[in-house]
């Protein structure tokens, strides 16, 4: 089993950035594929970025391409979201998921997640 605590969540102002972390528990980390989504209020939960078990591939979706990037650290059994040029519209509780499969960007393909982090995005 894995266990998931996102930190770095917070208020930033429009074109800021932002630097979320998951860290996770158990020894088994490196060999799931690990995902961030996000849920505004009143819409469903989205699917952001993921990563595969290697960190060598990446997947973003459309909103953040450019924008956000995903990086893995195995050794130390985290996942980091780095958010530049934040906009309103990114404002959002951030979830770390971890999954079987790498790159999945369906939130049902991901078995553990964190208990989510707020980020607000100032006009």
């Amino acid at each position: 089993q894995v266990q998931l605590v996102e930190s770095g969540g917070g208020l930033v102002q429009a074109g800021g950035s932002l630097r979320l972390s998951c860290a996770a528990s158990g020894r088994t980390f490196s060999r799931y594929g690990m995902g961030w989504f996000r849920q505004a209020p009143g819409k469903e939960r989205e699917f952001v970025a993921a990563t595969i078990f290697s960190g060598v591939a990446t997947r973003y979706s459309d909103s953040v391409k450019g924008r956000f990037t995903i990086s893995r650290d195995n050794a130390k059994n985290t996942v980091d979201l780095q958010m530049n040029n934040l906009k309103p519209e990114d404002t959002a509780v951030y979830y770390c998921a971890a999954g079987s499969f790498g790159l999945a960007h369906i939130a049902s393909e991901y078995g553990y997640w964190g208990q989510g982090t707020q980020v607000t995005g100032s006009s």
